[in-house]
């Protein structure tokens, strides 16, 4: 007989039991199913949960570096402006600042006036900041300073990276191009430990990250720690991961040649050389304005001296020297200056470290000597020679030097048209 087909049951036959939804055992059970409802309820709680894409690199637009300041500081990224307290660090970055307002700052926005913001704590707006503004010729009506409202209606101060929203929405709606932050340690959460790498990364790359999506250069201003040594970014306080996140680094000091001139130099930069000059200056006095009972403001102003082939690292070292070799270096000086009177204020450069290594002065003493005195080099003829030059020699007094024409030069070959000469912009004037 054949099999009897499977037949259904008839509909009013009762459906079978669903099974039992699980249920939470009751106490503090940790077995698998209490472990997935807690989950579930959490997530339910929390609301949408993080999710993880993947982006192939062929869909991202390359971008050239634009810099805010030409070779040293690159636009949409964190900085850090890195020195002892006092020395003129937060005077250089005002006068930077300031140059933005009045579009003289050599760098992308050259003859195009910007607007920059100011987070400042340390300092008094009214005693310190605004009168250094104004001895560095800003335009004030594009400076801002930051200020903050609490929920409860009170007067606080920027905190990151809780206030990093809020301060994404005033750079679109102001144009800021600059924001300083001044100091760096202060704009921190206070719940952060600020000599841990986990806590500060967790500040600072959004940081980094609000610099790029907004097209804007965010500076921070530290305090250097009492270590001595030739690395000028293990000098800065706190975690290392400050610098870490940081893609450039300028760092002031005070001349180990001179005690009245500043040095401003680049230890780090990720996206442009190192082997910049470093930059020379001083902090003079200057009367900008008469208060409203009569009395006269005075503040700091930057005057920049010049360039100098000395790295930070080796002023460092400089200064970590002894008196021993400060000595030397001071006799050195003494005896360059003569030698070099005696010549008529020029001399070649190989000739000068002969004589001086039969009076007993090393080659590393002139050389720093040579930076005390402010010599000049300049390189010429072919073969070519390096000459040393007292200042002011070579410009007034050439003479002293064999003339050029009597040197043989080396065969050149024939040129390319020359291209036009595409002249600078003029600073822009003070605006009324």
């Amino acid at each position: 007989m054949p099999d009897t087909p499977d037949i259904p049951p008839p509909f009013d036959q009762p459906a079978p039991a669903l099974p039992e939804a699980p249920t939470h055992h009751p106490g503090d059970c940790r077995c698998d199913t209490c472990t997935l409802i807690e989950n579930d309820l959490r997530a339910k709680e929390e609301g949408p949960q993080r999710r993880l894409t993947l982006t192939p690199a062929s869909s991202i637009s390359v971008r050239a570096v634009r810099w805010l300041w030409e070779g040293r500081l690159p636009l949409g990224s964190f900085t850090l402006l890195a020195g002892r307290e006092g020395i003129g660090k937060s005077t250089v970055a005002y006068t930077r600042a300031a140059d933005l307002t009045r579009g003289r700052l050599e760098g992308c926005f050259y003859g195009e006036p910007k607007n920059v913001a100011v987070a400042a704590t340390e300092d008094s707006w009214a005693h310190t900041i605004v009168p250094r503004l104004m001895a560095a010729g800003a335009d004030l009506d594009r400076v801002f300073r930051i200020d903050v409202t609490t929920a409860e209606g009170f007067d606080g101060e920027l905190v990151l990276p809780s206030d990093m929203s809020s301060l994404g929405a005033l750079i679109d709606s102001h144009g800021i191009v600059y924001i300083l932050l001044d100091p760096l340690i202060s704009r921190l959460d206070g719940s952060l430990d600020s000599h841990k790498d986990g806590d500060v990364r967790r500040v600072l790359e959004p940081i980094s990250k609000l610099a790029d999506q907004c097209g804007v250069l965010i500076e921070g201003l530290i305090h250097v720690n009492k270590s001595t040594g030739g690395d000028p970014l293990t000098r800065i306080m706190a975690s290392r991961a400050f610098v870490a996140v940081a893609r450039a680094v300028l760092f002031v000091m005070i001349s180990p040649e001179d005690e009245g001139v500043r040095l401003l130099g680049q230890p780090k930069s990720n996206l442009g050389r190192t082997d910049l000059p470093t930059l020379t200056f001083t902090i003079e006095s200057e009367r900008v304005a008469v208060d409203e009972a009569g009395e006269p403001v005075y503040t700091g102003k930057v005057r920049w001296l010049g360039e100098i082939d000395q790295s930070i690292a080796d002023a460092l070292s400089d200064t970590d020297s002894g008196e021993d070799t400060r000595t030397a270096v001071a006799e050195a000086a003494d005896w360059l200056e003569g030698h070099l009177q005696a010549n008529g204020g020029v001399d070649e450069s190989s000739s000068i470290k002969q004589a001086g290594k039969r009076a007993g002065h090393s080659k590393d003493a002139l050389g720093r000597a040579r930076r005390r005195l402010k010599i000049t080099c300049d390189s010429s003829g072919f073969p070519r020679k390096t000459w040393w030059s007292l200042p002011g020699t070579q410009s007034d007094d050439q003479s002293a030097r064999p003339s050029l024409e009597s040197q043989p030069t080396a065969p050149t070959a024939p040129t390319a048209p020359t291209a036009p000469t595409v002249l600078p912009l003029e600073p822009l004037g003070e605006t009324s």
